[in-house]
């Protein structure tokens, strides 16, 4: 793990909330913006907890300045609520991307969900595939279509490391 890296869960750093809120209207405009039917703010209390999903982890440099979220999540896509529990919100601010923080958060996120007892986790994505297939992720179903892209399905089996 990135030794400059620190992850929190998101309940514990409340003050992190309206620049989180913030990030996820940008970055995912389609559906937390104004005509989207997300609610940005709502969606992250919600994941402010230590136990079940959702759960929500928040980077962190050592100063305490924010550098990325990433949750684990019951239902991604609505298309596919069959699958699950979900790597979703996976978010690194534009000037610390390149870095290796979404490996730890991915990372803290698999540790997450074997601490709950989780043994599969699914993500879709557009952005990360490179980066999944690393870490041991399986691309399971391509060209999903969301509200921005279409996506690719990718599925980790947690059993197996």
């Amino acid at each position: 793990m990135n030794e400059h890296v620190k992850v929190s869960y998101l309940i514990d750093i409340p003050e992190a909330l309206p620049q989180l809120v913030q990030w996820f209207i940008e970055a995912w405009s389609p559906h937390y913006g104004p005509s989207g039917i997300g609610d940005a703010r709502a969606d992250l209390v919600s994941y402010s907890r230590r136990d079940g999903l959702p759960v929500a982890l928040v980077a962190q440099s050592g100063n305490d300045k924010l550098l990325g979220v990433a949750a684990l999540k019951p239902v991604s896509l609505p298309s596919h609520e069959h699958l699950g529990p979900w790597l979703g919100a996976l978010l690194v601010t534009p000037g610390e991307r390149g870095k290796g923080i979404a490996t730890v958060l991915i990372g803290a996120i698999e540790a997450e969900a074997r601490r709950q007892g989780i043994t599969v986790l699914y993500s879709d994505t557009v952005c990360t595939s490179t980066m999944l297939s690393r870490l041991g992720w399986q691309a399971i179903e391509e060209n999903v279509p969301t509200l921005r892209d279409q996506v690719t399905i990718y599925r980790r089996d947690l059993s197996k490391n």
